[in-house]
């Protein structure tokens, strides 16, 4: 009874642990949120001296004070396109 029970609560320690990071990847018809370099519009300023396809990182705090990790690609109008973003939840880091 007792290898059991020590079962039974070592599977739910590990079902309790979940990943502290939330990713929405490619495709998925990601809209801007605020802090994102695009909310609100392109950004005024056009990247010119970045090639077409460059990748451009940003990372910056949301409203909940969760740090949030986006990417963006340089389109051939100059224009970003959000591709990804990753919202990292984890309170200890911050």
């Amino acid at each position: 009874m007792k290898i059991v029970l020590a079962v039974l609560y070592a599977t739910l320690a590990l079902a309790a642990c979940t990943p502290t990071t939330r990713t929405v990847g490619y495709g998925s018809g990601l809209e801007p949120i605020p802090g994102s370099i695009t909310y609100g519009g392109q950004p005024r300023t056009k990247l010119t001296k970045a090639p077409v396809g460059s990748i451009v990182p940003h990372h910056f705090f949301d409203r909940y004070g969760y740090r949030v990790y986006e990417t963006y690609i340089i389109e051939p109008d100059r224009s970003l396109r959000l591709t990804s973003r990753r919202i990292d939840y984890d309170v200890f880091d911050h």
